[in-house]
């Protein structure tokens, strides 16, 4: 497992420089599904990156990444690739951005890392033995007062009227709670994860979204769920993390 944990870090680290060196430059951008979703040939470079790293390390290992899709193989062990979480953000020279990293070894996540080269924070996590911010141990917060809650979220790009993402956030604001919209799930979690936020949720996020999130969260010491309250997977579109204090709280307004 060292020598996995040494790859992920090398090819995140790798990836956000070549990212740092393109922010703020010309490049080319491109539109996914819908014209705010976004994908620039820094996207597809960092990718690159990324994956050439592990193959030349591990060709057995499967990938699933955002750009290049799913590559299957031999081995237990799955890569899951975001090249930049916060694509929207990078084209538009906002620095929240991220590269973001899983490593799943046969239904679990066992190594995670997210590193924002413009702040040039990398939050790492391995499964059983806790979460860290450039090497320094993290935990969430201890806030237990759902009304004094500080809270992010994250929007999707196309509106779905039976799910309505707006209606728990007018809400909430309505009760005059602080909520951000970093436009990075990855830099949402990893922020919950140390404590700056305590609780984050989301509908329709992918598994390269949240994969490494979820582990720094877990080994944070917070909860991480489904909108029904059970433990969340990866390939389940919505999710709730928090610092466990507020929870409950959260789960009743995403339910009621």
């Amino acid at each position: 497992m060292e020598h996995i944990k040494k790859v992920l870090l090398e090819a995140a680290h790798e990836a956000g420089a070549l990212m740092l060196e393109r922010f703020q430059g010309r490049f080319e951008i491109e539109h996914k599904e819908g014209i705010n979703n976004l994908v620039t040939e820094v996207d597809t470079a960092c990718e690159a990156v990324i994956i050439n790293k592990i193959k030349h390390h591990f060709p057995d290992h499967s990938i699933l990444s955002e750009e290049d899709g799913a590559t299957a193989n031999t081995s237990t062990f799955q890569w899951i690739i975001d090249p930049i979480d916060g694509t929207v953000n990078f084209a538009h020279g906002v620095p929240l951005c991220c590269i973001s990293i899983a490593v799943k070894k046969d239904a679990a996540i066992v190594l995670g890392a997210i590193y924002n080269p413009m702040m040039d924070e990398c939050f790492f996590a391995e499964a059983g033995k806790g979460a860290f911010l450039n090497g320094e141990p993290i935990s969430v917060s201890s806030k237990t007062d759902f009304n004094t809650a500080f809270l992010v979220t994250g929007f999707p790009y196309h509106y779905d009227e039976q799910t309505d993402p707006l209606r728990v956030f007018s809400k909430l604001i309505k009760r005059g709670l602080p909520i951000r919209r970093l436009g990075s799930a990855a830099l949402d979690l990893c922020w919950v994860a140390c404590g700056r936020f305590d609780a984050f949720w989301e509908y329709f996020l992918n598994p390269w979204d949240l994969a490494a999130g979820l582990l720094l969260v877990r080994e944070a010491g917070g909860m991480v769920t489904n909108f029904k309250g059970e433990q969340h997977i990866i390939f389940e579109p919505e999710m709730l993390a928090s610092n466990g204090h507020i929870h409950a709280d959260l789960l009743n307004e995403l339910n009621s």
